[in-house]
Parts: structure tokens; sequence; C-alpha cells
């Protein structure tokens, strides 16, 4: 898919990796939870016979209009954290699969009045879901130093985010941070020029973690995909940094969130699901090379039993 500059909207990241993982039904009903640019809902369509079905899931309306004209297909413009509710609005009690990118679209980088990349100046933004109400800029401007700070150690794991917490409270005591080129002028001094650019990847993902409350969402919907899956479904999920991958394999190692083994009188790991891969997977040298952002990927698979 691409978008009006015929910029790529998004390249699907390990995309045979994923779709092999989730050994698709052709009669099956799959999700899609981050629609994105289709390339992943494409080639799960792909797989599917006449009486399968992909529902996917996106809370961008630019992602909506990647859409496809197909009977199998359902595009549901929410975010992910309600895909239970959404599939019982369909009928639908259980699935064959579901697949989760947890990647930021190429697309939203791109876009520069989306607020999500330093390169650009525009508007302090970064909502996934423009009509969500709170914006990187109320963040900023309006979390206490203590808030601020902890946002900045536990998403961007930072450990300068007190010195950044406080530099931005003097700074907005005299001028509120409204754009992106304001919000860099205030942390530049706090990072030297050799990390400078790898420190504010951390501290904008920081934000755009917290605007569009991306734990609290992964969380809510991992929990809710193991209740979804019949028995033999798979879950296959592409997480981009340690936060995400955590969570991940904690619930695919002990199937809960916290990673805490639970286990019966024999000493067996008491779970509803099993890895399938127990080394993950990450994108080929050949794959990195032709898309960059896939650097960070590493892609885990589980089956509920």
């Amino acid at each position: 898919m691409t978008d009006m500059n015929n910029q790529p909207y998004h390249i699907p990241v390990l995309l045979n990796e994923s779709i092999k993982g989730l050994n698709i039904d052709p009669q099956g009903i799959y999700v899609d939870v981050t629609f994105g640019g289709g390339g992943h809902s494409k080639e799960i369509l792909s797989h599917l016979a006449p009486t399968g079905h992909l529902f996917s899931f996106d809370q961008d309306k630019d992602a909506e209009k990647n859409s496809f004209q197909d009977s199998r297909f359902t595009f549901v413009r929410s975010n992910f954290r309600y895909i239970k509710n959404f599939l019982q609005y369909y009928h639908v009690t259980e699935v064959s699969g579901i697949l989760a990118d947890l990647g930021v679209s190429s697309h939203h980088f791109d876009e520069s009045e989306r607020g999500f990349s330093f390169r650009f100046d525009a508007d302090l933004d970064m909502r996934m879901n423009t009509r969500a109400s709170k914006t990187a800029a109320d963040i900023v401007n309006n979390y206490s130093q203590e808030q601020l700070a902890d946002v900045f150690y536990l998403y961007g794991e930072l450990k300068n985010s007190r010195r950044i917490a406080s530099k931005i409270v003097k700074y907005r005591a005299e001028n509120p941070i409204k754009t992106i080129a304001q919000f860099i002028e205030v942390i530049t001094p706090l990072f030297g020029p050799q990390r400078q650019k790898k420190d504010f990847a951390k501290v904008f993902q920081a934000l755009r973690i917290e605007v569009n409350e991306e734990m609290e969402a992964l969380r809510e919907m991992l929990i809710s995909a193991i209740g979804l899956l019949k028995p033999g479904g798979r879950l296959a999920v592409i997480t981009y940094h340690s936060l995400e991958d955590r969570m991940v394999k904690n619930l695919f190692k002990t199937g809960n969130i916290e990673g805490k083994l639970n286990k019966d009188f024999y000493g067996k790991i008491i779970s509803p699901i099993k890895a399938i891969n127990n080394k993950v997977i990450i994108p080929t040298d050949q794959e990195q090379e032709l898309n960059p952002r896939s650097r960070s990927a590493k892609l885990r698979i589980a089956e509920k039993l």
C-alpha cells in the first residue's frame, strides 16, 4: 500500500515467518489486530477459502483507507484492546489465529503533521487515534515532574529521566511546549551529540506509549486473545522494544503477563498456551537491509492448548 506521496504506507515485517507461524486453516476465522498498510492481512486472506474470514483492527483513520473489498474481510476501526467486544458484536466467540505487529507504521513516522518523528517540526501530537483527546503536548505541559520522570524511565528506559522532567517543568513555567521544535530545543542540552538520535528516539517512544496507553492496551489485548483462541489456535506477536517483548515472553512462557510460574502437583507448568518457538525469530540480514525499521523486530508464536 502507498500513501499520497507514493511512499510505502508500511512494509510488513517478518511476513512469511508470521504467516507460517499462524499455521492457517483455510476455513478458519483470523484476526489481524494491527492492520496498518494491510500487508499481513492481504497475505492471510490469500490463504483463506471462501468460507474463511479475517477481521482486521486499526484505530487510525488513515489505515482504513487501505481496506479491502472482499466478502471474507471485515475492517474494524478500533483499538485492539477491544478485540473481544467487537468480535462478540459480530457473533464470534472463538478464532483460529491472531496476529499482532506492534510496530508503528512507517506512514506515521513519515507524515510530519502526526508528530511521531523528531525529523520534522509539527504539533506535539502522537495520537494513533485522532479521535482521542490526549496529545503528547498535554502530557508534556500538564503532567507533574514525577509523572514525567516515570514516563521517560519506564517507557524510554532513560537513566536521566529526572533531569529531562525537571528541564521540561522549568521551561513550561515560562512557555507552553506546543511543537516538536520547541520540545527538541528543551531536551537537546541533556544529550551528547554521539547518542543524540538514539536518545531522542527513546524520549519520543516514551511519549508515544503514554499518549496511546500502549502497554495497558497490549496487556488487555493479549489476555483477550488467549481467551478467544480455540484449542490449536495460534497467536503470533511481533514486538519492537524490550517492554513489549517482556510482556509477550512472560505470557507465552507462563500463561500470565507477570511471568509467574504456576505448577501442578507434579511440577508441570499450568498454562492455557505453549510457545511454538523457544528461540525468538528475527528478520534475516536481507530483510533488515531492505527495511531498516525491521531491525529490532522479534516474533514469538504460541498455541492454545
